[in-house]
């Protein structure tokens, strides 16, 4: 399975697809687009009103990679479902919590 994010230098660049307001904030799936880009699935609790969304997911994705929440910052689609969000860190780091996360949820 591809991971649903690319290296950097200094840290990950995670594609994620978001849907707000889910009974719960839980990883769905990992899906690949007809471009071949890998997609995370999260189902977020948080509303999409005032950034409550965006806030919840980066939390939700500190959590799960052990990061600083301060670690993870959106990138791009801070109003749209598809989002690219920056982890800093060690990548190798990031890529094998990223893989153990995906593991553990079943994806």
């Amino acid at each position: 399975m591809p991971l649903p994010a690319r290296p950097l230098a200094d840290g990950l660049e995670l594609a994620v697809v978001v849907t707000p307001r889910a009974g719960r904030t839980v990883a769905t799936a990992v899906e690949t687009d007809a471009l071949g880009q890998a997609w995370l699935h999260l189902r977020l609790a948080a509303p999409p009103v005032d950034g409550a969304a965006n806030g919840a997911l980066l939390r939700f994705l500190a959590d799960a990679l052990d990061v600083a929440p301060s670690a993870c910052r959106l990138v791009a689609g801070a109003s749209g479902r598809r989002k690219r969000v920056r982890i800093s860190g060690d990548p190798a780091r990031l890529a094998g919590r990223l893989e153990s996360f995906l593991r553990e949820a079943g994806r």
